[in-house]
């Protein structure tokens, strides 16, 4: 007589949390990522580095230039029908700053957090 093992559920979290936001900064530069993460897909990006947002930063790698990126991510998500998203930190990131100027940006944009 043969036992088949049981048989798991899908993992609900894929269905919960399907975008998260990940953020990286330089000295230079600020750059945001919206990922899809069951298909590790890029839905969505903004960055200081894009061609048509350098003129309208004074300097690409401060809070300010945080904030418009963050601005920007929330237009663009809410175009592609993306309501909300999941933060995900890094080890040595705080709620502070940079992280905190993105964060907010996108809050104000309209897009919710989870």
């Amino acid at each position: 007589m043969k036992i088949n093992p049981p048989v798991k559920p899908h993992r609900i979290t894929n269905f919960l949390k399907p975008y998260v936001l990940k953020m990286h900064f330089t000295n230079k530069y600020v750059d945001a990522q919206v990922v899809h993460f069951p298909t590790a897909t890029v839905a969505c990006s903004a960055c200081s580095q894009e061609k048509q947002l350098r003129p309208t930063m004074e300097k690409t790698g401060d809070v300010a230039a945080a904030a418009s990126i963050g601005r920007i991510l929330a237009e663009r998500l809410l175009q592609k029908n993306i309501p909300a998203v999941c933060i995900s930190l890094k080890g040595e990131q705080r709620y502070h700053g940079k992280v905190k100027a993105i964060v907010d940006s996108l809050r104000d944009g309209g897009v919710k957090l989870l």
